[in-house]
């Protein structure tokens, strides 16, 4: 395993950051051997076989390519669950799980009915379900690739959530919503100005509808999810996003101007503002 280690570094290293090829190694030994990290410290002195060493090659290549790792695998790792993910769906973030984390750790009892926008793969829904076994898990997207792959990835886990088509941005004409003790989304937030300062791997590969909004309404989604949460939140229901590191202060005052008290904005891992709470109180 180490010889394969070190060619998958080698081959890479003048392509991608150490800690990204790291990341590379433990996704791809994880998707040969099904091994924790772990399981990969304490076998390394295993050897390969001719096909796992000929897999490895295979995707070594495609990573020169700035394929995304997720989609040469066609599945990633997210807060202990394994998911599938296509080119139909964002590839889940280190700072979502951040903001799964920072949800979970809110609750000392589990809210009871959870809605998650704009699902994608499902993984913050999958997450929560998990965490909480919330009665009332419900999530949206309004891409039906998006939706199939989410229940799959319920199915596959093992998890029961409610998935329904519906288009955020014209909320009002669905007529399957409940009211919610939590809402969370991860909206598109990328103005199309900042799409020149991201990697190819993310520009060619991943649903620019699930990444980028217009120059001129960089708050599109939170204005609609805002105006939404205010109608459907219970009392005392908590929203959490994840948002542009650059537009904090102006989702804070949106928040406030629909009702919802001092939202908390928090930065992640790398100290940049990418999260917002927000209380609704009636």
């Amino acid at each position: 395993m180490q010889e394969t280690i070190h060619y998958i570094t080698r081959e890479l290293k003048d392509l991608y950051p150490p800690g990204e090829i790291r990341q590379f190694v433990r996704l791809i030994l994880h998707a040969l051997r099904g091994y924790s990290l772990t399981e990969m410290i304490v076998k390394s002195g295993e050897l390969f076989s001719a096909g796992e060493r000929s897999r490895v090659s295979n995707i070594v290549a495609r990573l020169k390519m700035q394929e995304p790792i997720q989609h040469i695998l066609e599945q990633t790792l997210f807060h202990g669950l394994d998911l599938k993910v296509n080119p139909a769906v964002l590839i889940p973030r280190p700072e979502t799980e951040e903001l799964v984390d920072w949800i979970i750790r809110e609750y000392s009892h589990p809210p009871v009915r959870i809605l998650d926008i704009g699902t994608g793969s499902g993984c913050i829904a999958l997450a929560l379900k998990k965490a909480f076994n919330t009665p009332l898990t419900e999530a949206c997207d309004i891409s039906e690739k998006a939706l199939t792959l989410a229940q799959e990835n319920a199915s596959e886990n093992h998890l029961d959530i409610r998935f329904f088509k519906a288009d955020i941005l014209q909320w009002e004409k669905c007529t399957q919503w409940n009211s919610y003790d939590l809402i969370v989304s991860n909206p598109p937030y990328v103005t199309l100005k900042e799409k020149k300062l991201m990697p190819a791997n993310v520009t060619d590969f991943e649903p620019w509808s699930a990444l980028f909004v217009p120059d001129e309404e960089p708050l599109l989604f939170y204005r609609h999810i805002a105006a939404f949460a205010n109608r459907h939140l219970q009392n005392n229901g908590s929203l959490f996003l994840e948002i542009n590191e650059k537009a904090g202060s102006e989702i804070r005052e949106l928040l406030m101007q629909n009702g919802f008290n001092t939202p908390e904005i928090r930065n992640d891992m790398q100290g940049k503002p990418r999260m917002v709470k927000a209380v609704r109180n009636y």
